[in-house]
């Protein structure tokens, strides 16, 4: 390689952003059984487009292995009661773990406390200053309540990142993004009064798709009153609709001081998918990772933590959540 070249490439080099990314078998662990729609085939398809990254911003990437979250940190969110519960039936490994979306299998449980440990893993090393943006993957299982399963999720590793940032790490608030087509529920409501936990969260009309939450005059109660921002989108929305909500997102969060942001960036939004409505292609995720790293640059120190949420369609899951990476590396 010529001289110049190689200069040239070792100035990209030192300009790009280390980001930490989760990657390990443990993570493919939690998938339910053929036909539900939430299988390992959605993060190894991921895997597989990272692969093929350049060598410079693959060498940008910082690979941590999965991590097991202990009871004690489960029991930051959920209640005991319940943690106990999904125990139980993942030693049977039958039955459901709600009303039918949430099946138990042999091991839910330890896949479950990978989600959870990894998040709360790369909330440790970007709050140690190693890093600023991370990314896992299997994360972002926001309908999870504090005592029950729910649309795919058995325990919330957002919301038990919230916990761990503000009661752990005792920071003084925290901003979460959804972009999931589904609404966050477990994550708005389970924080509905508390002013520490900025929302805002872009959705399908929950009159058209489950949970059935998030509208627009569901701001917050009593001292969270105003914290929260939900944003439902008709059926069929494209990435023009997506791009308008997602800059109301950015006035929203320029209003509020936060410490610490968390991004929910499900591609389950994408045209394709099987269980959705919207028409959004994976510029939209593209678009939404540029917007918040330079809202997280201004607000919190750069400080941003991705989670990959629904998408159903592996190949759209793949494309979208590899530009929210490339958009971590590329930005300063």
């Amino acid at each position: 390689m010529p001289i110049n070249s190689c200069l040239c490439l070792k100035r990209l080099t030192a300009m790009l952003t280390t980001v930490a990314l989760v990657r390990g078998p443990e993570l493919l662990k939690y998938s339910f059984p053929a036909p539900h729609p939430m299988n390992f085939r959605r993060v190894e398809s991921f895997y597989k487009k990272i692969d093929t990254l350049p060598k410079e911003m693959w060498d940008a990437l910082k690979i941590i292995a999965p991590k097991m979250a202990t009871i004690e940190e489960i029991a930051l969110f959920h209640d005991i009661d319940y943690i106990e519960f999904v125990k139980k039936k993942s030693a049977e490994g039958r039955g459901y773990l709600d009303s039918g979306d949430t099946p138990s299998f042999p091991g839910i449980f330890e896949a479950a406390c990978y989600v959870v440990g990894s998040t709360l893993e790369l909330c440790r090393i970007i709050l140690s200053g190693n890093v600023k943006r991370g990314f896992n993957p299997m994360g972002g299982l926001h309908h999870a309540r504090r005592s029950a399963a729910s649309g795919f999720c058995v325990f919330n590793d957002p919301a038990t990142a919230i916990m761990y940032l503000l009661k752990v790490a005792g920071l003084d608030a925290v901003a979460y993004v959804d972009i999931d087509a589904h609404h966050g529920d477990g994550v708005c409501y389970e924080f509905y009064d508390d002013k520490r936990v900025v929302f805002a969260d872009i959705h399908q009309d929950g009159r058209t798709l489950y949970p059935g939450t998030g509208f627009r005059h569901e701001r917050g109660r009593g001292e969270g009153e105003g914290f929260k921002l939900n944003i439902p989108l008709p059926p069929g929305s494209g990435d023009e609709e997506f791009k308008a909500a997602m800059l109301e997102v950015k006035d929203f969060l320029m209003e509020h001081d936060f410490d610490f942001m968390l991004f929910q960036c499900g591609a389950d939004g994408i045209m394709g998918d099987p269980i959705t409505d919207l028409s959004y292609t994976a510029d939209s995720h593209k678009f939404a990772a540029e917007v918040l790293c330079d809202i997280a640059n201004k607000k919190c120190g750069g400080k941003i933590l991705a989670m990959g949420g629904g998408g159903y369609n592996p190949e759209n899951t793949a494309e979208a959540w590899t530009n929210v990476v490339k958009v971590f590396i590329e930005k300063p």
